[in-house]
């Protein structure tokens, strides 16, 4: 028999030859374990029987009634052969047999009854069929190949097809390459597949016309299968495997990667000292590339068997020269070895007599140093002046963004508007002083418009620097008339923009630095103060109205504040109320057909006439606060996204409950055991009229500052306990408590019902 013309021993000859040869160290087994099946050797924690493996997934069995002895892995359903093993690069060779199709010729055919077989590893916590060594291949034609999973999802796949003589001519001329898709196709598979059943699309039960096209060049057989991509360029034989007529294709060897996968990574299995596989002292561990285990290493300086108590034993790398190519005094040490050059000579010891007797300092030594000292001065004189460069680009890239954002304008307004008020402009390199180059302990939050830094000046003054993403364009025309504005206003309860910083692409700007965190935080934090006494509510919520209010109606243009919500207000150790974060505000519009192109803000806090409409009016900072003044009372989030649908907006939670007269059940227990009924209906008649969907039923801020602050005197007055007190307390909620029994406008019931999104 002709062995070279066998492709099953072409297969085995190709594995012997690329196969990795393991070092002695490394075949090592556990003791009274067989560490050969026929030629192979099989190291721990591979094992020939349960009690010599490291679990089920390294069991082998040694088939000794074969000759040579076949080693079989059990981690598939028909235990292929396993012709090849290799701890260093953790991979095995199997044999598995190719999925045909033979079709009789026209005359004979009757039905066509393809074989159907699958291939898995499914559940194996060792192998994975591997992606970078493995094609899938098909053969024949016409051959449409392709593999799915166990879900009957397609994987991979690829068609073969055959050239059909031109008219007048017999041959056909072969396409350049070797299984590029004429006769023989293939494709890669993708990671971490374990399980694939092999298909073929039918063509023989095709169309007349798909016949007439395809037939003029077909096969009796074809073939789909996994196949070392190797196998391809050295033992495939395209005039014998093309032209088959039987279905019995030879096994093919594919490459399987395997790892220990109980667990996923390196970093977990170290936690499991008892059941870790690196057992050798001198052994590392590193993740696979799928990340769906680990493997194991000898270190630098060792070999043998990591997977073995102190299977890791030191190389004498001096016994080896030719492999580590010391040719001076070699000292052998545990995991390393030192190679220098004999007394009395100098060179490299690494290369063969590079160790030369030592020479004093030459003539040619001094012009290497002068040399070498006059190019190290043309480089320190280059790069100084490199350094120069890129000063001054720097310079007038801060003076560029300064001109940009506005600077020159802002300065002429500060000298002609009568003094800054307290309000200066910052360099880059002050701000960098003050946060210790923005140093990540610096930050006091992050939010939707960038993010805020704490700062020292060198004045000692402490200072909230907040550092914004990014500016539209066209807002970067107004943004000086803007801060010059913002820069007057002068309000106990509006926190004090100190100054701004135009050196660098978004303008930074400065506040004051208020010292007891935002209300968000002060009512929803992980350990939230148990008490909040209802005065101390009533106080936060009249003061951040009178500052809204302030905005509204006493600047001069008045000014919008566009995302009015809890973590906007701040309060200092007193807990008085200080608006914040001008990022989404706008002075109002002199031309009411004035829009926006973005709409800014927070959801669950938004006006839907604003979403509706895109005109921001005062009115949408009143349906802001309705919901900021919820939250107070109820401490509850503006929105609940993993609650139920019906109960993520605390708006339309609120406006439910009021329509069926149970809304003091949403109060925080406190404020229901502190407030009376009064102030109950006052509130929540106060509350309704600012979250109405109609922003013309919406009060103004300066209506809802005065009715809070009354509230706030009902609250404090000594007379709020009696109940003979019907003329002190008319006087100090007004008229309009006497409407206690508040319904819902109709247009409210319609958009709750309608289960409004703006909500």
């Amino acid at each position: 028999m002709d062995l070279n013309s066998n492709p099953i021993v072409l297969s085995l000859l190709l594995i012997c030859r690329l196969s990795p040869v393991t070092p002695a160290a490394s075949a090592q087994q556990l003791t009274g374990c067989r560490d050969k099946c026929g030629n192979i050797n099989v190291p721990y924690p591979f094992g020939i029987g349960a009690r010599c493996a490291r679990d089920e997934g390294f069991q082998l069995n040694c088939d000794d009634s074969a000759s040579p002895p076949r080693l079989l892995t059990l981690q598939f359903e028909q235990h292929p052969q396993l012709v090849s093993l290799s701890l260093a690069d953790g991979e095995a060779r199997v044999l598995l047999k190719p999925e045909s199709k033979c079709y009789p010729p026209p005359e004979e055919r009757s039905s066509d009854v393809p074989t159907s077989s699958y291939t898995s590893i499914n559940g194996s916590t060792t192998y994975r069929y591997s992606p970078e060594k493995n094609r899938l291949v098909a053969l024949g034609c016409p051959n449409l190949g392709y593999i799915v999973d166990g879900s009957g999802n397609y994987v991979s796949g690829c068609m073969s097809a055959c050239r059909r003589p031109s008219l007048g001519n017999d041959t056909v001329p072969r396409l350049p390459g070797r299984c590029t898709g004429e006769r023989c196709c293939q494709s890669i598979i993708p990671p971490t597949l374990n399980f694939y059943v092999p298909r073929m699309f039918n063509f023989e039960n095709g169309t007349a016309a798909v016949d007439n096209e395809l037939r003029g060049g077909t096969t009796p057989c074809r073939y789909v299968f996994l196949v070392e991509h190797t196998w391809i360029d050295t033992v495939y034989d395209d005039m014998k495997d093309f032209n088959r007529s039987d279905s019995e294709f030879e096994a093919v060897p594919v490459v399987l990667d395997w790892a220990i996968r109980n667990v996923a990574n390196c970093d977990i299995a170290k936690r499991n000292r008892t059941d870790y596989a690196c057992r050798s002292a001198h052994s590392e561990c590193f993740n696979t590339s799928d990340r769906q285990g680990y493997r194991c290493n000898c270190s630098k300086g060792y070999e043998g068997n990591p997977y073995l108590d102190d299977g890791c034993i030191d190389i004498n790398e001096c016994l080896r020269q030719k492999e580590y190519g010391c040719y001076g005094d070699c000292t052998n040490m545990l995991g390393a070895y030192t190679c220098v050059c004999p007394p009395g000579t100098s060179g490299n010891p690494t290369e063969r007599n590079g160790c030369r007797p030592k020479d004093k300092f030459t003539l040619a030594l001094k012009v290497v140093t002068g040399v070498s000292v006059g190019v190290f001065l043309s480089v320190f004189m280059c790069f100084w002046l490199y350094l120069g460069l890129q000063k001054r680009k720097l310079i007038r890239t801060k003076q560029k963004f300064f001109e940009q954002n506005g600077g020159v304008i802002l300065q002429q307004q500060m000298h002609s508007g009568g003094g800054a008020h307290g309000f200066r402009i910052f360099s880059t390199e002050e701000l960098k002083r003050a946060t210790n180059n923005f140093a990540a302990d610096r930050v006091l939050g992050r939010g939707g418009h960038g993010v805020v830094y704490k700062g020292l000046l060198e004045d000692k003054t402490v200072v909230a620097i907040k550092k914004s993403k990014m500016m539209e364009k066209a807002e970067t025309k107004e943004f000086a008339r803007e801060m010059f504005i913002l820069s007057q206003i002068n309000h106990r309860n509006v926190v004090k923009l100190l100054g701004c910083c135009l050196e660098v692409e978004v303008p930074m700007l400065i506040y004051e630095f208020v010292s007891n965190g935002t209300l968000y935080h002060y009512i929803h934090a992980k350990e939230p103060k148990a008490d909040i006494p209802l005065n101390i509510r009533l106080q936060i919520a009249a003061e951040s109205a009178e500052a809204l209010s302030y905005m509204h109606s006493s600047a001069s243009p008045p000014i919008l504040h566009g995302d009015v919500k809890t973590a906007n207000i701040l309060l200092d150790d007193k807990f008085n109320a200080k608006v914040s974060d001008f990022g989404a505000s706008k002075l109002a519009p002199t031309d009411e057909a004035e829009i926006a192109t973005l709409v800014q803000g927070t959801c669950g806090y938004l006006d839907p006439e604003y979403l509706m409409t895109c005109q921001l009016t005062d009115k949408s900072d009143v349906y802001s606060f309705g919901v900021v003044m919820l939250e107070l009372l109820t401490r509850k989030k503006a929105l609940y996204l993993d609650g139920p649908e019906e109960d993520r907006s605390l708006v339309s939670c609120f406006t439910t409950a009021m329509k069926v007269g149970r809304h003091q059940e949403l109060l925080d227990n406190q404020v229901r055991n502190e407030m009376s009924d009064e102030m109950l209906q006052e509130i929540a008649h106060l509350l309704m009229r600012c979250i109405s969907m109609n922003g013309e039923e919406r009060p103004t801020m300066k209506e809802v500052a005065e009715r809070l602050e009354m509230l706030r005197r009902y609250q404090q007055h000594p007379w709020a306990e009696a109940e003979d007190n019907a003329d002190e307390i008319q006087s100090l909620l007004g008229s309009e408590q006497q409407n206690a029994n508040y319904q819902l406008g109709q247009q409210d019931i319609l958009y709750l019902e309608e289960g409004n999104i703006y909500i």
